[in-house]
């Protein structure tokens, strides 16, 4: 019995610790943000929208937008027509 609680508050131990340096690392990750939508368009053809349920209002576009909450938010400036995609294409 001690040796089943020992060995269970082991791995806890080992796996609460190994989460949570997971989470500091995505913390700092820090999201780009671009000056223009030129920029922004290099590396997203379809531009960023910030959810997979918005719908462009801005007519027809060839490409579809990349869905990135944390990247819109960041180029929120850049979403002219205010529908939640930024440089839409």
């Amino acid at each position: 019995m001690k040796r089943l609680v020992t060995i269970s508050l082991s791995l806890s131990l080992v796996f609460g610790l190994s989460l949570g340096a997971n989470d500091v690392a995505n913390a700092k990750t820090k999201v780009k943000e671009y000056k223009n939508c030129t920029e922004l368009n290099k590396d997203y053809k379809g531009g960023v929208a910030r959810t997979s349920s918005v719908k462009n209002k801005g007519g027809k576009t060839k490409y579809k937008p990349h869905i990135s909450k944390a990247l819109y938010d960041a180029n929120k400036k850049s979403d002219r027509d205010k529908d939640l995609i930024a440089c839409e294409k």
